[in-house]
């Protein structure tokens, strides 16, 4: 059963892919993939070059491996630095290395997509071996779930990584005060008090779907989005073709809410939903209002998934200001197989230590949460 390699999703239909997809998670879907690909978001310029592996037989899809050949660990939100930089120190080669990951964004999910899990492990099984035939160093899978868990984790020579993220989960909340009522009294009152001061501002917020949103409103997400950047000096990973090319190809996947001075936008946030969960990536604004962060970031989404009747929101990778805002640590996995076993040996010792204090830490976390005590 040949293990053949994809440069480009347009080789293979969007239904042929999508039906690989297991659950509704719209970061895995062909037209996620391509717009990031056909916008010039991704390419050899970018470091990031798609190499998707697909199991084929008699012309039929069976399983698939998004993938990328990375040139660097920029954009992956699992780092690996310090592994390239011993390599470096070395005198091994450490890039280019094999990714199977969802571009520039942390978010949990499916990886090994088949439809039987036998056609996934046959696919893995051709894994190592497709790596010393292509001169890569290493195959990392990021943020899997739990079925890409028990998979890999039966797999030989495969090495896990624990990290940690900030959920919010809606216990069916009525609404956002039935929410507040489940926290403690003093981050009941604060969450009051920093919404309340940005409705002080004069800032109203517009919820639009993609097929809502105009050109002219793209030019703004896009103008918010790469700002976040100009002001750490870093150049955007993604272009403004991709806003325009994901909402020509999954305009029901797209929530974008507005926060607006009077009629003026100020600032955006921009999600994707699907799969029970609201994911909330991109952020940006074009003038300083106190707490508007928080409030088109956190509150927003989380007042929509309880209107909506959204189980999870996932803001994204960073910490611990979600805390006493009622995000929860999760632990996260990653799996990396390794083909040089000194390396290899190194970063297992490395990773049973780091495991330790990922477990710990995420264990102190839960005592910042602002929830009431039972």
């Amino acid at each position: 059963m040949p293990l053949q390699r994809l440069d480009s999703l347009s080789a293979i239909s969007a239904q042929q892919w999508d039906s690989l997809v297991p659950v509704a998670q719209p970061f895995l879907r062909h037209g996620f993939l391509s717009a990031l690909q056909d916008s010039g978001s991704l390419g050899p310029h970018s470091g990031w070059q798609s190499e998707h592996l697909v199991l084929v037989e008699n012309g039929q899809y069976l399983a698939a491996l998004p993938s990328y050949r990375k040139w660097h660990s920029y954009g992956e939100y699992v780092f690996d630095h310090e592994w390239a930089n011993a390599c470096e120190r070395a005198g091994i080669e450490y890039y280019p290395k094999l990714l199977s990951a969802v571009p520039f964004s942390p978010v949990t999910g499916p990886r090994l997509l088949a439809a039987r899990v036998e056609d996934g492990l046959e696919l893995l099984a051709a894994l190592p071996g497709y790596l010393e035939l292509e001169g890569l160093s290493s195959a990392h899978i990021n943020f899997t779930d739990a079925q890409a868990d028990i998979v890999l984790g039966q797999q030989p020579g495969w090495l896990q990584r624990l990290g940690c993220q900030f959920h919010w989960q809606n216990r069916e909340y009525r609404d956002f005060q039935d929410f507040l009522d489940a926290l403690s009294s003093r981050k009941r009152k604060q969450m009051r008090k920093e919404r309340e001061q940005v409705a002080g501002q004069g800032v109203e917020f517009e919820w639009l779907e993609g097929q809502q949103v105009t050109e002219a409103q793209w030019d703004f997400v896009y103008a918010c989005y790469a700002n976040t950047y100009a002001v750490r000096r870093q150049t955007p990973y993604l272009t403004r073709d991709f806003f325009s090319v994901l909402a020509e190809r999954m305009p029901e996947s797209i929530r974008v809410v507005l926060a607006k001075q009077g009629s003026t936008p100020v600032a955006m946030a921009f999600s994707l939903i699907g799969g029970g969960s609201l994911y909330g990536r991109y952020w940006g604004c074009l003038a300083e209002f106190d707490r508007l962060h928080f409030e088109t970031c956190f509150y927003q989404g989380m007042e929509y998934a309880i209107a909506q009747g959204i189980q999870r929101f996932d803001a994204g990778a960073q910490g611990e200001h979600k805390l006493i805002r009622g995000f929860e640590p999760v632990i996260t996995h990653s799996w990396h197989y390794l083909r040089h076993q000194g390396l290899k040996a190194a970063v297992s010792d490395f990773l049973n230590r780091e495991r330790v204090g990922v477990l710990a830490y995420a264990q102190e976390a839960r005592a910042a949460l602002p929830y009431r005590q039972a």
